[in-house]
């Protein structure tokens, strides 16, 4: 079996192991291919029965040019990089990592949470610029200090890794309510589900962790915004463009909103002319909520699981039915 991985940089920079995929067969590994020279694509997956991919797009046209291959893997959730119907017309099985990263993006989400409120990062670099010693005072702040006890957090999106969100919430004393379009016990155990108007009006912490989808592309923009507390805190990891950028960043320098966490944005890499580069009170980082070694060695253990089960002709987490 000839295995080829077209993107495995960001999923193993070199401290995980392909060792459960080299068992399979002859597995070459690209750290990066090009996104839109759909001719390196062909070219590395030559006659390769296996593709492994995490963002590199594989097109109709790939899969037409490449036809030896059998089953395409996924090194992520996410898994609109495939042309998943033209590959169902070829007896191609799609299959990604369904559940991995719920530790580690209700992690991150609540730690930008927590440099918002205390900017920690930015009083370290104070104090080692000098500024702490040669304070008049005993101590000193930059910023407001917030204190999340007995604040509102409204989560959008209350799936695995909004419960467990909520979870940590709740135990820094936040209340939590939630809107979802499938509500469950195990989210009435952890907060209050409310309409998403509800949820606007009464947080004073709005996290998202909602799948895209047609229906909430821009769903934070000035209309939904206008609803919100002045000085609601927005968080965002799951996608980028569940918020319309222009509109947060002129409400994050009127102040409307009080401050952003962003772990993604609309395009990634981040382009250079994002509004919300120059935002006021807006901390981004580069889409690593779901990059803790541990949650990507799951997808790693996942994905050879998900191989496996191929070879035995029993296809798990197929996207493409």
């Amino acid at each position: 079996m000839k295995i080829v991985i077209l993107d495995g940089y960001t999923e193993n920079p070199g401290d995980l192991s392909w060792a459960g995929l080299e068992a399979l067969g002859d597995l070459t590994v690209y750290d990066r291919t090009s996104l839109t020279d759909e001719q390196e694509s062909i070219d590395r997956i030559g006659d390769a029965e296996m593709v492994f991919t995490n963002k590199t797009p594989i097109t109709q046209h790939i899969m037409e040019e490449c036809p030896n291959i059998k089953f395409i893997g996924v090194l992520a959730t996410g898994y609109n990089v495939v042309d998943t119907a033209f590959a169902k017309s070829r007896g191609i099985p799609v299959s990604n990592v369904p559940t991995y990263g719920t530790a580690s993006v209700s992690q991150f989400s609540i730690a930008l949470l927590l440099e918002i409120c205390h900017h920690i990062g930015h009083h370290s670099e104070s104090v080692k610029a000098g500024n702490w010693a040669n304070c008049a005072d005993w101590c000193y702040w930059d910023y407001p200090l917030i204190e999340l006890e007995g604040k509102t957090i409204g989560i959008i999106g209350f799936g695995r890794i909004g419960q467990q969100e909520g979870k940590i919430a709740k135990a820094l004393g936040m209340n939590v309510i939630a809107y979802d379009l499938y509500p469950n016990d195990f989210g009435r155990a952890i907060g209050e589900y409310v309409s998403l108007d509800d949820l606007y009006a009464r947080a004073d912490v709005i996290t998202l962790h909602c799948n895209l989808t047609a229906d909430n592309m821009n769903m934070i923009n000035k209309d939904s915004i206008a609803k919100m507390k002045d000085g609601v805190i927005i968080i965002n990891n799951a996608r980028g463009q569940l918020i319309h950028e222009q509109d947060v960043a002129d409400a994050l320098n009127s102040g409307k909103i009080g401050a952003a966490g962003l772990d993604v944005v609309y395009t990634e890499p981040i382009r250079e002319d994002n509004p919300l580069l120059k935002a006021k009170n807006c901390i981004i980082t580069p889409h690593i909520s779901w990059a803790p070694k541990e949650s990507r060695q799951r997808i790693m253990d996942c994905s050879v699981a998900n191989a496996e089960a191929f070879l035995k002709g029993e296809p798990q987490n197929v996207v493409n039915k």
